[in-house]
C-alpha cells in the first residue's frame, strides 16, 4: 500500500528492438583495482576517476598542440521524453564510468545504460519504476553509478539502492534506504570501498535527517549507518535545541559522493544545509554536522572529526560539494574544499585542522571568515517579511559540480558562480514531505557571471581565470595533455590551457552543461565523454536561461583517426 502514484513495472528494455541486451565481459573491478585506478588511465573506474577526487587523467594523446583537431566520435541520445517523476524538470548530471571499452552511465528518471565506449552503440538499458509524484528538491537527476564485483550500483529517485548485473543489466538486489513519503530521495553516485557500497541520502529541503550508509556489495545487507545530525546525548547534540524536535528534521544530507583516503581509512563527506534553510530561529545553535566536512571511519561508520564551514547557516550554504585530497611538498596530508559560502578551505585531513582559508569569489556580503577561521554573519533573513539581499546566493560561489587538481601544475581549477539573491523569511510549520525552507527566494535576474579560477592551494593565489557570461554550473577535468575541459551553461564544451587559461578549442553541444566529463581510452585512442542537458535545479538559480534547450545527449570526442 502506498500513498504515491506508482509507475508500475518498468518495461524490460533489453527486449526493445535495437538493444543488444548484453555487454561483453570485462575483468572484475574490485577494491584493489580501484585503489590502483591511476595506474590504468585507459579506464575511469570510479566516480571521480580515483578515490582522491582529483579528476585528473594521465592520458596525454590529446594535448595543447593538437586539441584544435578534436571532433565528435559519437553521440548517445538518452531519449528523455514523456512523463517524468517529480514536479521539476530533469537534468543529465552523471559522470560516466568506463571499464575496458564498456561505458556505464545513468540518466534522469531511473535509467541506466551500458554503451560501447568506442562506437556509442547501446548494449543494455535499465529503467527503474519511480513514483511519478516523488518529492524532489532539485530536479529529476542522477549523478552516476558505481561499477564493481560484477555489478552496476545505482541509487534511485525513491531512495532504493539497486545492484544490476554488469553484463545484462538485470536486477540482482534492491534495498530501500529512505522514506520517500517523508521526502527522502536519491541522486548520489554510490562509491565502492572494500566489499561495501557507500551511499548518502537527499531531501534536506523537506526536513529529513541526513545519513551516510554502507551496504554489503554482494548481498545489499546494511553494514552501518552514520546520521549527520546527532540525537540528544550524542557528540554535537549540544549545538541543537535540547527541548524540541529540530534535530529530527535537521537536514545535513549527503547527496554528493565522498572522497576516500585508504591509508587513514577515512571517508570525507560533505553535508547539506540545516532545515529549515533560512529560518534559524527554530534551530538555535551551530547545528552540527550541517554544512561540514565529516571524516567517517569506513569500517565502523563512526565520525572521527569534522569541520563546519558555516555554523548556524541562514543562507542555504550546504557543503555537500567534494573534498579533493592532495599532499603538500612536505608530505602533509591535505584536503581542499571550495564552499558555497564563497571561501576556499584547506584542511589537514588527518585531524580536520584548518590550514588556510581565503575567498575565491568576487562578492561576499553574507558575512566574513578570518584567516583563523572565525565566522561573523553580517546579512541574513531574520525578520519576518523583510527582504534581504546577499552574495553569494543560495546556489553558492560553487555548486555541487566538481573542481579538478592537476598533478602537473599543482593548481586546482574551480568552476565559479557569481550570482546573488534576495531571501524573505516566511515561517512555515513543518509538514512531512512539504518543502521546509522558511523563506521565499528571488535570484538576481541580470547581475551574474562566472569563471574558471586556477588556484594554488598552497598559497591561495589565483594564477588565472577564464571568464564567462554565465555562472559555471558543470564539473571540469584536467589531463596530462596540459588541458582543462569545462562545459558552459550555453552549451559550449571548451578546452583551456592548464598553465595559462587560454581557450584552445570549443564545441557547441546544443544544450547547457551540468554534469561531469570522463576521460578514457579504447584500443589506443583517447576519448572525452560529457553528458549535456539543461534543467532541474539550475533553472531556479539561473533564471537568465530559464526555458533553454533541455537536451539529453552524451557527446564523446576524440582526435580524427587519420
Amino acid at each position: 500500500m502506498t500513498d504515491y502514484v506508482d509507475a508500475g513495472e518498468a518495461i524490460p528494455h533489453a527486449q526493445l528492438s535495437n538493444v543488444k541486451g548484453e555487454a561483453p565481459a570485462t575483468r572484475n573491478v574490485d577494491y584493489d583495482r580501484i585503489l590502483g585506478a591511476r595506474s590504468e588511465p585507459d579506464n575511469w573506474l570510479t566516480y571521480y576517476g580515483t578515490y582522491d577526487g582529483q579528476r585528473y587523467s594521465e592520458l596525454d594523446q590529446i594535448n595543447k598542440d593538437n586539441v584544435r583537431r578534436l571532433t565528435p566520435a559519437w553521440v548517445f541520445q538518452a531519449g528523455a521524453v514523456g512523463m517524468q517523476s517529480g514536479a521539476s524538470t530533469y537534468s543529465f548530471e552523471a559522470s560516466p564510468i568506463v571499464v575496458e571499452g564498456v561505458m556505464y552511465v545513468s540518466g534522469p528518471d531511473g535509467r541506466a545504460w551500458a554503451i560501447d565506449a568506442k562506437t556509442g552503440e547501446e548494449l543494455w538499458r535499465y529503467k527503474h519504476a519511480s513514483p511519478y509524484d516523488v518529492s524532489l528538491c532539485c530536479g529529476n537527476v542522477n549523478r552516476g553509478v558505481a561499477v564493481g564485483h560484477g555489478k552496476v550500483y545505482m541509487y534511485t529517485l525513491n531512495a532504493h539502492l539497486i545492484a544490476l548485473d554488469a553484463r545484462t543489466g538485470e536486477k540482482v538486489w534492491d534495498v530501500v534506504n529512505g522514506d520517500v513519503r517523508a521526502g527522502e530521495s536519491g541522486s548520489v553516485a554510490p562509491l565502492i570501498v572494500k566489499d561495501m557500497v557507500i551511499c548518502g541520502s537527499a531531501g534536506g529541503e523537506f526536513g529529513v535527517r541526513g545519513h551516510l550508509d554502507a551496504f554489503d556489495a554482494q548481498t545489499g545487507e546494511r553494514r552501518w549507518r552514520c546520521y549527520m545530525v546527532p540525537k540528544p546525548g550524542e557528540p554535537g547534540s549540544e549545538t541543537w535545541p535540547d527541548d524540541g524536535e529540530a534535530w529530527q528534521r535537521g537536514g545535513a544530507n549527503c547527496w554528493v559522493t565522498p572522497t576516500y583516503d585508504p591509508e587513514l581509512e577515512l571517508l570525507f563527506q560533505g553535508t547539506g544545509n540545516p532545515a529549515p534553510d533560512f529560518d534559524g530561529a527554530v534551530r538555535p545553535g551551530d547545528n552540527l554536522y550541517t554544512d561540514s566536512t565529516v571524516a567517517v571511519d569506513v569500517n565502523t561508520g563512526q565520525i572521527r572529526w569534522h569541520y563546519q564551514f558555516t555554523p548556524h547557516d541562514l543562507w542555504d550554504y550546504d557543503s555537500t560539494m567534494e573534498n579533493v585530497l592532495f599532499d603538500a611538498p612536505d608530505g602533509r596530508k591535505l584536503l581542499a574544499h571550495a564552499d558555497k559560502n564563497g571561501y576556499f578551505f584547506v584542511l589537514d585531513r588527518t585531524n580536520g585542522e584548518l590550514v588556510r582559508v581565503f575567498p575565491f569569489v568576487d562578492r561576499i556580503t553574507w558575512g566574513e571568515i578570518t584567516p583563523e577561521g572565525k565566522v561573523t554573519p553580517k546579512v541574513y533573513p531574520d525578520e519576518e517579511g523583510v527582504p534581504v539581499h546577499f552574495w553569494p546566493g543560495p546556489a553558492g560561489g560553487k555548486e555541487w559540480t566538481h573542481m579538478s587538481y592537476s598533478r602537473q601544475t599543482g593548481l586546482i581549477y574551480v568552476p565559479v558562480q557569481e550570482v546573488g539573491a534576495t531571501a524573505t523569511r516566511r515561517r512555515r510549520e513543518f509538514k512531512e514531505s512539504i518543502p521546509y525552507w522558511g523563506a521565499g527566494v528571488a535570484v538576481d535576474l541580470e547581475d551574474f557571471y562566472g569563471f574558471v579560477s586556477a588556484i594554488d592551494p598552497l598559497t591561495g593565489e589565483e594564477k588565472w581565470r577564464w571568464r564567462n557570461e554565465y555562472p559555471m554550473c558543470a564539473s571540469n577535468v584536467t589531463t596530462a595533455g596540459g588541458l582543462v575541459f569545462q562545459g558552459t551553461p550555453t552549451g559550449e564544451f571548451v578546452a583551456l590551457d592548464a598553465e595559462t587559461g587560454e581557450k584552445l578549442w570549443s564545441f557547441q553541444c546544443g544544450s547547457g552543461h551540468h554534469s561531469s566529463p570522463t576521460v578514457f581510452s579504447v584500443d589506443g585512442r583517447q576519448y572525452i565523454a560529457v553528458p549535456t542537458g539543461w534543467g532541474g535545479w539550475i533553472e531556479g538559480f539561473l533564471p537568465g536561461l530559464l526555458g533553454a534547450a533541455a537536451g539529453d545527449a552524451l557527446f564523446c570526442f576524440a582526435l580524427p583517426e587519420d
